[in-house]
């Protein structure tokens, strides 16, 4: 049997994410790299390239919600830093602290996109982002 949590300590701890990100002085970012995916989040990059950065809203989020934390909007990189194939991402506060990362694919990753080619000087946007708590 999985483990099954009251709503409240679901949204508590999806609430948690926004008061990461949300602690710097302003607002947090989206940052999406190419490369081999560090172990976790506190792993040091090592030789990744930074494709993308894109730009959190302050706050981060709402309260969440139906066991749902979802992003408020999140401003496009107008101008890719880099061309690569995206891999993955991390969110970090506004002090640079990095808050999650995650997998970047097209399907079935933790951030999905319409193409994971991103090319220099293009436009790279993230039209919705929801991190579902779920009870098995």
């Amino acid at each position: 049997m999985a483990l099954s949590y009251a709503d409240a300590l679901r949204h508590a701890m999806l609430d948690e994410i926004t008061a990461d990100i949300d602690s710097g002085a302003g607002a947090g970012t989206l940052r999406i790299y190419d490369g081999s995916v560090p172990a976790d989040a506190d792993t040091a990059l090592s030789g990744n390239t930074l494709l993308a950065q894109l730009t959190m809203s302050d706050p981060s989020a709402g309260s969440a919600s139906g066991g749902d934390w979802t992003a408020s909007s999140i401003t496009s990189d107008s101008s890719a830093d880099a061309t690569g194939t995206a891999s993955f991402f991390r969110i970090l506060d506004s002090d640079t602290n990095v808050v999650m990362q995650g997998t970047v694919g097209t399907s079935g990753a933790d951030l999905n996109l319409n193409s994971v080619s991103i090319t220099s000087g293009d436009t790279v946007a993230v039209t919705s982002f929801v991190i579902t708590e779920g009870n098995a």
